[in-house]
């Protein structure tokens, strides 16, 4: 099996949204609350049932996508939320998840594996072209803030990771976070590239 990263640009966004969202519904998560502030999404045109969803495809549009989504064999079968921290308004100004110094870092704060594609080993290679995108638009390192799951993890820390999902693709452990998980704690892992 092949498997291949794209940035989520315009033409991708049904494939984004595949993963993410399959039934779009106005509710469910479109990826964009690290992004954006509430007002943020009705400046982008986010305004009635589906502000999230034309909020996210704003974002698309961008000359810097926010995220990749990975194909196998050509279906899309996962999306990694990545851009640069300081344009993430979530992390800018959160006290839980602080900057562990003054490196312009990269940040992964999602990731998520399609219903019926899980445990197939998308994971991997959907981390390794973050990794790629992020460095082809100059990214220094890659940081990410995955919990660290004592046996059996809950199938909602599939979305913020585990330590081991990121070590197997270069990154190591450089702090810690103030920030919890489902009463897990997250750490900062970091890929300089």
């Amino acid at each position: 099996m092949q498997v291949e990263t794209h940035p989520v640009t315009p033409d991708r966004f049904e494939d984004f949204a595949d993963v993410v969202n399959p039934n779009r519904r106005a509710t469910h998560c479109w990826c964009v609350t690290h992004r954006l502030r509430q007002a943020d999404v009705h400046e982008l045109g986010g305004d009635g049932d589906d502000a999230r969803e034309r909020a996210m495809l704003a974002l698309c549009e961008r000359d810097q996508p926010p995220g990749v989504v990975a194909y196998a064999d050509g279906t899309p079968v996962a999306w990694c939320n990545i851009g640069r921290r300081a344009d993430m308004p979530f992390l800018a100004r959160s006290s839980k998840i602080r900057p562990v110094d003054d490196v312009d870092v990269w940040s992964i704060v999602c990731v998520v594996v399609r219903g019926g594609h899980r445990k197939r080993g998308h994971t991997t290679p959907l981390l390794e072209g973050a990794v790629a995108y992020a460095a082809a638009h100059g990214a220094p390192a890659v940081e990410a803030y995955p919990v660290e799951p004592e046996g059996r993890m809950d199938t909602t820390m599939a979305f913020v990771g585990t330590r081991q999902m990121f070590e197997k693709v270069g990154f190591e452990v450089i702090g810690r976070t103030d920030a919890v998980a489902s009463r897990l704690p997250r750490i900062v892992m970091r890929r300089t590239l």
